[in-house]
């Protein structure tokens, strides 16, 4: 896997910059210097062509471009590959298509969760009304426990008179019928629409009665709100996220098609100050893995806020002796989580959680730029945040699906 460090980066730069300066073709300056000796002695003429020539060409392996670098690494340490969790986890972060499932596809899924030692998938895609019911018998109806639905809510329609009531009620329901959280999507704050076109702020108002709503009926809100900083900044040499950006440009934010990642995610802190009684559990550390310190003060801020780890496991990984004591600290804070399902990205979650394993790869390569590291977090730390918190913060899940 790449891994640029700025001595990588100096020697590379350093040698696309002087290598063309000395092939030149005729007329350059180094054709003009040959040409002072032209009178000279053979031996001194030679001599001269010696000193401007290449003494090579380049191999063509050597123009690799920074995409395609992916040396082997050559560090021999111990290594603690894990493919099942030490302790039975709640994914608080599960996207599953259930009306799309069949029968067989929800088996062959509670057995790769059984491998994993996966007890509870949390399903954030449980959509509302009919299509709720249905997915909710399908993945549950065979396997009961093992899935729990949050409700989805579309904001159509914010700006006629009385729909923020209306949408409560649409979450009642929903919650009658078997949701036990509620999961909104990053159009909110960035890309949906009120009825006059206007976009809808993350703490709107207007939405007030949604959250309240989730309040009074005791469930969480799991909300993700904008994207990685650094969406936002010049896709140039100095931005982390270089390579995805470059592999998927509809992920820049331009600043005319978008407000400013600090006023979006500023909308998100406020609407969890503003309905204290609703626990919020802000996805993706809410984008602020980079700066544990901040996201710590906003906990000690903000009683009811909580943050899942879902996609992000790469910040804590590059900075182990930190992000171990940060988890430590707020460990009553945290919840475990992957978001896009695969089974064997789950085992680089474990290693950075429970081993103390030096220099091992990320499993997305554009995410990250560098290596993991192990945790090597205790026992009780890793009870809380693969399940201690989600049976605290979610309603109806089977406790004795884990220990104690």
């Amino acid at each position: 896997m790449f891994r640029s460090t700025p001595a990588v980066r100096r020697h590379r730069s350093a040698a696309h910059t002087d290598a063309p300066a000395l092939a030149r073709p005729p007329g350059t300056a180094g054709a003009r210097a040959l040409g002072l000796f032209a009178a000279a002695p053979t031996a001194l003429a030679m001599t001269a062509l010696a000193a401007v020539a290449p003494l090579a060409a380049p191999l063509a392996a050597q123009d690799v471009t920074v995409v395609d670098y992916e040396p082997r690494k050559t560090l021999v340490v111990p290594e603690n590959l894990l493919t099942r969790a030490k302790f039975p986890f709640v994914d608080i972060h599960g996207h599953q298509r259930a009306t799309r499932m069949s029968p067989a596809d929800v088996d062959r899924l509670v057995a790769e969760m059984d491998e994993l030692n996966m007890a509870v998938m949390v399903n954030l895609s449980g959509g509302s009304g009919i299509s709720l019911v249905d997915g909710l018998e399908t993945m549950t109806g065979r396997h009961p426990g093992r899935f729990v639905f949050f409700a989805n809510i579309n904001f159509f329609g914010v700006g006629e008179p009385g729909w923020g009531e209306e949408a409560a009620a649409q979450l009642e329901e929903d919650v009658r019928n078997g949701a036990a959280g509620l999961k909104i999507f990053k159009g909110l704050g960035m890309s949906d629409r009120d009825t006059d076109g206007n976009r809808i702020p993350v703490d709107d108002p207007r939405l007030a009665p949604v959250w309240d709503k989730a309040g009074e009926l005791g469930i969480p809100v799991l909300i993700h709100t904008a994207d990685p900083a650094e969406f936002w900044q010049p896709h140039d040499r100095h931005n982390e996220r270089w390579l995805e950006l470059r592999l998927r440009p509809r992920r820049i934010r331009p600043p005319d098609r978008f407000p400013s990642f600090e006023e979006i995610i500023g909308e998100q802190h406020n609407l969890f100050r503003n309905h204290p009684n609703t626990n919020f559990i802000a996805a993706h550390l809410g984008w602020l893995g980079h700066d544990l310190g901040r996201l710590g003060r906003l906990l000690d801020e903000i009683p009811n806020m909580y943050v899942g780890l879902g996609a992000v496991v790469y910040e804590l990984g590059r900075q182990p002796r930190f992000a171990r004591q940060w988890l430590i600290e707020y460990q009553d804070r945290v919840l475990m989580g992957k978001d896009s399902y695969n089974q064997e990205e789950f085992h680089t979650y474990f290693r950075v959680f429970e081993t103390a394993d030096d220099y091992f790869d990320y499993y997305r390569r554009y995410h990250a730029f560098w290596q993991m590291y192990g945790l090597d977090l205790p026992d009780e730390v890793l009870r809380k945040i693969y399940y201690a918190n989600a049976l605290r913060l979610v309603p109806g899940m089977d406790a004795s699906l884990f220990e104690g």
